[in-house]
């Protein structure tokens, strides 16, 4: 299923092969949390544009437009209009975040809508049961994600209770893969590591759940809130423990610059809402850094926004274009269309993940990753102010 290619240091190169085809890792996952990338991204576009997995959200589809909807449809893949593989989360995430509207039990979790405050119970069994549901290639175990910081007496009940959880949702995907009207038979199901900032629970649990032969391995809890460093630090720590043969997720992540971070200390799989989101708020990420491109330094630069970047954004327009829609993925139909809605102007920031990725790959290949991260990891997590570079 996991072929690991190569390695250079702990940084893996490798191919997962899913039922939906294989995937060249590392790889990120673009987030389409119901069912579509927010900005006027299609699934067609993201087959143009090397973008080899979406994530999709199960809390979300869950609520509307339902998952007994979409599997009356066919399926995500049907919704969506996409043949290649999807990842689900496992509601988990969002469920626990809703801190003032849920009450967490050993069956489960019981809390409010967000959209309209009915009452619901999600557990183990029902989150599979969704997933299957959806019938993406890869379901994700329920957990809870604990906070950070966390007292150490709750953080180690909660991971126990997460192991417990996870045999569950295993018993569970199995039984419902078995059953005939189950749409994809083959669903992978990969197992979470929690332990909040506590070295010793999250080493545990990860030799613990490696124990039960999950399909992968995620690495959750981090990236919500705790310093850069002491998420490193864990993931030097955990990964390895983690099963070599395996593919391992950092989830929630990132930056590009935490990109080529997580890659160095042996991750394979990234996940973020970060692209779009930023690039609703005129932040671009440029191959010298992070670029905020309202700010008034910029307005009458009438240089590229990337000049080492030939994407249609970098080679028509420059940083004092007036900007009102900028993203990841510069296509001409995107562009059109979001004229059509109004927009003044149309941005790509020049740096996307799955290029990043690319790049990344290419070098595991060459090795020579070790130049590219001393190259381009502080390079790309610096703020950029070109109003202080010559011309």
């Amino acid at each position: 299923m996991f072929e690991l290619k190569k390695t250079e240091g702990r940084a893996r190169r490798g191919v997962f092969n899913t039922p939906h085809g294989a995937i060249e890792t590392p790889f990120f996952m673009n987030v389409g949390t119901a069912a579509a990338i927010k900005g006027g991204i299609s699934s067609i576009d993201l087959k143009g544009l090397k973008t080899q997995v979406e994530l999709c959200n199960t809390y979300h589809l869950h609520l509307r437009p339902g998952d007994d909807i979409i599997y009356k449809l066919g399926g995500l893949h049907k919704f969506m209009n996409w043949d290649k593989p999807i990842l689900t989360d496992s509601g988990g995430f969002q469920v626990f975040s809703l801190s003032k509207l849920r009450k967490i039990k050993e069956e489960g979790v019981y809390f409010a809508s967000h959209i309209d405050g009915k009452r619901l119970f999600i557990g183990p069994e029902e989150s599979m049961q969704i997933q299957s549901h959806l019938a993406s290639t890869i379901a994700m175990a329920f957990d809870e994600c604990i906070e950070n910081p966390a007292p150490r007496d709750y953080v180690k009940r909660s991971v126990e209770r997460t192991t417990r959880w996870l045999q569950r949702c295993k018993d569970e995907m199995a039984r419902l893969n078995s059953l005939p009207e189950t749409i994809n038979k083959q669903q992978l199901l990969f197992g979470i590591n929690q332990g909040g900032t506590y070295d010793d629970i999250r080493v545990e649990h990860m030799q613990t759940i490696s124990e039960m032969d999950m399909d992968g391995y995620a690495v959750g809890g981090l990236a919500v809130g705790e310093p850069t460093e002491e998420m490193y630090h864990i993931l030097d720590v955990v990964l390895p423990h983690a099963p070599v043969n395996k593919p391992r997720y950092l989830m929630g992540v990132g930056t590009p610059s935490n990109i080529i971070e997580g890659v160095y200390r042996g991750v394979d799989m990234f996940d973020c809402v970060m692209p779009s989101r930023n690039a609703r708020h005129a932040t671009i990420f440029t191959w010298d850094g992070i670029m905020h491109a309202t700010n008034k330094c910029y307005e009458l630069d009438e240089r590229p926004l990337d000049p080492k970047c030939d994407c249609p954004t970098c080679r028509n327009f420059s940083v004092a274009a007036p900007v009102i829609v900028m993203t990841s993925y510069a296509e001409i139909q995107n562009a059109v269309r979001c004229m059509k809605l109004g927009a003044r102007d149309y941005v790509a920031k020049p740096v996307n993940p799955d290029e990043l990725l690319k790049k990344i790959r290419e070098a595991l290949d060459e090795g020579r990753f070790e130049e590219f991260r001393n190259e381009y990891s502080q390079r790309l997590a610096a703020l950029v102010d070109k109003a202080d570079k010559g011309k």
